[in-house]
């Protein structure tokens, strides 16, 4: 299986390459931004071969991986960013897998951080690294209810609840979103949660235990061993959500949303995430600061 980019009509960049599906964008200098993106496809081509060496590793739970250094610089920043976290899960357990993606789009931005480049993004799936020269900001739309999002629009862009600016004194330069329907397993009811963070694996791990923490007990949740659904899962047997009823009660909602909250506050006075916006049955979240909702 090789690794495919292609140009996208809007200026925009595709790379893929097996499971790992970018998005990327570029603007600075054209003969920088032309240099940066070479540089980034040929540090993306290595990526996936790298995390395939130390899958077995990046699948442990962190709690077992005791003195154990990761080679790769991706497979790094992942084990790091699951051992920062790893006490806000609720009974200890994440694997370096939780930062996979947010991982990959930090390693990519990271290339494409050259000089001329004023800025740029790439989305890994929804997890978003950002790089930002002073002076530069991004606005990142925010989808708060995936699945109600993807049955109301037909080959059109996804509805946006709202946005969130990101400028260069900021401290944030990564993006994620989890929840139940994402393409991750849940162990919660979230329908989304969006962070930011100072790193995309930051966020990423962040997103997906704060996504686990919504949660309650309802017979109308279904939930199903992760190793049944997928032979490979790093969860194993972990009973993960895989569908969720419409008009759960409100206030059992309310509940499990302020389990998801007391979890990204305790995060955030850590200084291990800017900012969470947690979204259950159209009742919303939010750990504050959010000067960069608009």
């Amino acid at each position: 299986m090789q690794a495919t980019r292609s140009a996208l009509s809007d200026g925009r960049w595709h790379f893929q390459h097996g499971p790992i599906d970018l998005v990327l964008q570029v603007e600075g200098e054209e003969a920088e931004c032309q240099q940066a993106l070479s540089a980034a496809w040929t540090r993306f081509e290595t990526i996936l071969p790298e995390l395939v060496r130390e899958l077995p590793w990046l699948r442990t739970p962190v709690s077992e991986l005791g003195s154990h250094q990761f080679k790769g610089h991706v497979a790094q920043r992942m084990g790091q960013a699951a051992q920062d976290l790893a006490w806000a899960a609720a009974d200890g357990f994440v694997t370096p897998m939780a930062a996979v993606a947010g991982a990959v789009a930090q390693e990519v931005v990271s290339v494409l951080a050259q000089p001329g480049v004023r800025r740029a993004y790439v989305n890994n799936g929804g997890d978003i690294a950002l790089h930002l020269q002073v002076g530069e900001e991004w606005r990142v739309g925010l989808v708060s209810d995936m699945p109600k999002a993807l049955a109301s629009h037909l080959h059109t862009e996804l509805p946006r609840d709202g946005q969130f600016l990101v400028d260069h004194d900021l401290p944030v330069r990564g993006v994620a979103t989890s929840g139940w329907s994402g393409r991750s397993f849940s162990l919660g009811i979230a329908d989304s949660v969006t962070v930011l963070a100072a790193t995309a694996a930051q966020a990423d791990v962040a997103a997906t235990l704060i996504a686990n923490a919504v949660n309650l007990d309802h017979p109308g949740i279904v939930r199903r061993p992760a190793n049944s659904l997928r032979d490979d899962s790093d969860l194993g047997e972990r009973l993960v959500t895989v569908d969720v009823p419409r008009g759960l009660p409100s206030a059992k909602v309310t509940a499990a949303l302020q389990l998801g909250l007391d979890c990204a506050l305790a995060m955030q006075a850590r200084g291990q995430l800017h900012t969470a916006f947690l979204c259950c049955q159209g009742q919303v979240a939010l750990a504050q600061p959010l000067e960069c909702l608009v």
